[in-house]
This record gives C-alpha cells, structure tokens and sequence, in this order.
C-alpha cells in the first residue's frame, strides 16, 4: 500500500480529486457502506469493482478506497 500511498500523493492532480469527491452529496454515504459492508466481505476490493458494484465514479471509489485503508494504518 506505501507504493500506491506515493503514487497518489506525489501526482499533483490527487488533492483535486479528493477535494471534489467530498464535495459530492453521497460521499460519506457511499464510504460508510464499503467500511461497514463491503469491505468485510470483500477487503481486497479494487477501485474499478467497487465503482461498478456502487455505480460511482472511479475517483470516488478510488478516494473511499485509499482513505479506509490509511484509516486502518
């Protein structure tokens, strides 16, 4: 996870892209039901299925994803 953490990080479009996803209404929504729900069930996720399964955008499945996975470090 430290490799992709610097990945996003370093590119300097990631803060943009954060800052727009929580802007979106359904974010906090959207990221307690993959902590509480698919996460458990599925942990090793990728952003593209979660953004299929959820029908969302691939940045916020992206963000939701990084941010559970830093929450837990």
């Amino acid at each position: 996870m430290s490799l992709e953490k610097d990945l996003y990080e370093e590119n300097r479009l990631w803060p943009i892209l954060v800052k727009t996803v929580h802007s979106l209404t359904m974010y906090p929504y959207h990221k307690r039901y993959v902590m509480n729900n698919l996460l458990k069930k599925n942990p090793d996720i990728t952003p593209q299925d979660l953004s299929v399964q959820l029908d969302i955008p691939l940045g916020e499945a992206l963000v939701i994803l990084y941010e559970l996975k830093n929450e837990k470090e």
